[in-house]
C-alpha cells in the first residue's frame, strides 16, 4: 500500500507528461526586444516579500557598507549557496522554502531561484528567473532553472546560477555573459567558459555541458510570477490538494505565470519524446 500511495504522489509531482503538458498551456514566443521590461522586480515590489527576507538580508550584510550592484549579489550568492547544502524538491511558498532551506532540510535549483529573486528584491537588484528544456521534449532531461540580474555597475544583464555556483564568460573576457549571449554564442560556436564564484566549489564540466551547452537546449523566463499569490494559495491549499493542481487552479482564473522562448518556437519544436 505504501509503495502505491508512493507512486501515486510521484505521478502527480513529477510524471514528465505532466511537464510537457504544462509548457504547452503556459509557453509563449517571444522577441529579445520583448524582454527589456520582463522582470520579477516589476510585478513584485518590495513590501509584498515576506519580512523574512529583509531579516535574513540584514544577517548576510551586516557590516558589509558602500558595495555596488554586482559585489552585492555575489555576496549574497556565496552566503546562500554556503549556507544552504540543498534537497529535495519543495514547492512550498517562499517563507517556508526559506525556513527549510536555511534549516538544511531541503531545496532543489528552482527553489533557490525562488528565494534569490525575493532577495535581490529587498536588495534594490533588478532580477530574473529563467528554465531551461530540450526540443524535442525529452522526459530524460529533468530541467534546471537559475537567475539573471541587472547590473547598472556593468550595464547588462548578468546570468548566475545560484545553485551551481556558475558566471559564464567568453573565452578571453572578464565580462560575465547574459542569457542571450550564452545561448546565442554557443549556438554560434564560440567559446565559452565558466567559472564558479565560491573558491570551495569545484564545477561539474559534464553536468555543466549537459544543463547549458548541448545543441538542443532552450531557455525560458518565467514571467508573472506573483509571489504574493502564489504564497497565499500554496500556504492555503497545499495540504489538501496536489501541488499542480494548485497551480492549474491559478491557470485557469488567470493569474498564473507563463513561459516565454525567445530564441526557439516553442510551437514547432515542443514534441513530447518518451
Amino acid at each position: 500500500m505504501g509503495r502505491i500511495v508512493k507512486k501515486m504522489k510521484w505521478i502527480f509531482k513529477r510524471h514528465p507528461f505532466l511537464y510537457f503538458m504544462r509548457f504547452k498551456l503556459l509557453s509563449k514566443n517571444v522577441s529579445k526586444k520583448e524582454l527589456g521590461a520582463l522582470y520579477y522586480n516589476s510585478i513584485n515590489e518590495k513590501e509584498a516579500i515576506p519580512k523574512s527576507f529583509t531579516v535574513v538580508s540584514a544577517l548576510i550584510f551586516k557590516g558589509k557598507k558602500d558595495l555596488n550592484d554586482f559585489d552585492t549579489i555575489m555576496e549574497l550568492a556565496r552566503w546562500l549557496r554556503t549556507n544552504i547544502k540543498g534537497g529535495r524538491g519543495l514547492s512550498l511558498s517562499s517563507e517556508k522554502a526559506l525556513e527549510i532551506m536555511l534549516a538544511g532540510e531541503g531545496g532543489v535549483c528552482s527553489d533557490m531561484a525562488q528565494i534569490f529573486n525575493n532577495f535581490c528584491v529587498v536588495n534594490d537588484v533588478d532580477v530574473r528567473e529563467w528554465g531551461i528544456t530540450s526540443f524535442p521534449f525529452n522526459s530524460e532531461f529533468g530541467g534546471h532553472a537559475f537567475n539573471e540580474f541587472y547590473s547598472e555597475t556593468l550595464k547588462k544583464w548578468v546570468l548566475i546560477d545560484v545553485s551551481k555556483t556558475l558566471l559564464f564568460y567568453l573565452e578571453g573576457s572578464t565580462t560575465p555573459l547574459s542569457v542571450m549571449e550564452l545561448f546565442e554564442y554557443n549556438k554560434a560556436g564560440k567559446s565559452i567558459v565558466y567559472q564558479s564564484f565560491l573558491s570551495s566549489n569545484v564545477p561539474d564540466d559534464n553536468l555543466i555541458r549537459f544543463y547549458y551547452l548541448e545543441p538542443d537546449r532552450a531557455p525560458f523566463l518565467i514571467c508573472n510570477y506573483h509571489n504574493s499569490i502564489y504564497d497565499r494559495y500554496l500556504d492555503r491549499f497545499k495540504s489538501i490538494f496536489p501541488v499542480f493542481v494548485i497551480h492549474f487552479w491559478l491557470y485557469l482564473i488567470r493569474r498564473s505565470y507563463y513561459y516565454l522562448f525567445p530564441l526557439n518556437d516553442f510551437k514547432g519544436e515542443l514534441i513530447y519524446d518518451r
